[in-house]
């Protein structure tokens, strides 16, 4: 289903029926560096649909950045179940006191490839967001955030993205850090069907 589709029956308070016939049909999961597992649905030029699982039944990829980052597409993002703290990054250019480099992040097929780039910072938290079921939010392109699920908990969301020309996936991490790749780990059957039956079991 296309994203402005979904996005029409997220208008229409119909997130979670949607969700539960997405996850019907054959799905692939991946482990995704921020910490969650991302069901991905639909992929159509610079839009996008996925599910997100925020689950501690499942391992959890690691970060060689950091949680904080940016978005080279603007998002929308929907709460199926759980608590989501959507926590603003205040980023800040700094010399010598920086704490971090600014790293871009390009996805592919094969992975992310992560690349320092000459600018680095400081940050503060700035406005925390609190989100729980039913409620949808949106973070435009280009804002450093981080999405924080409370200790052993469990959250999942659809999370619908749309291509900002000119725009560029972002990482906050290590001042010392040089240029790397990291590959994303898909789940096996076994661990896809648990994320499958994980959600399934919120949303009936």
């Amino acid at each position: 289903m296309s994203y402005h589709a979904v996005h029409q029956l997220l208008r229409e308070g119909r997130g979670r029926s949607w969700a539960l016939e997405a996850l019907a049909g054959p799905v692939t999961a991946v482990r995704h560096p921020l910490g969650f597992v991302c069901l991905p649905l639909e992929r159509d030029g610079g839009e996008g649909v996925c599910l997100h699982l925020w689950s501690d039944s499942l391992a959890h990829a690691q970060s060689t950045t950091s949680q904080i980052h940016c978005h080279s597409w603007d998002l929308v993002s929907h709460v199926l179940y759980g608590q989501m703290r959507n926590v603003h990054a205040v980023v800040t250019d700094a010399g010598a006191d920086a704490t971090h480099r600014v790293f871009e992040v390009v996805s592919g097929t094969d992975g992310d490839r992560i690349s320092p780039t000459s600018r680095t910072v400081r940050h503060a938290t700035g406005l925390v967001e609190v989100f729980g079921p039913g409620d949808t939010y949106t973070l435009p392109s280009g804002r450093f955030h981080s999405s924080v699920v409370p200790e052993g908990g469990e959250a999942a969301t659809i999370a619908l993205g749309r291509g900002r020309p000119g725009s560029r996936d972002l990482s906050l991490g290590p001042l010392g850090a040089g240029p790397h790749h990291v590959s994303r780990q898909s789940l096996d059957r076994d661990e896809t069907a648990l994320a499958v039956r994980l959600i399934t079991a919120h949303l009936t």
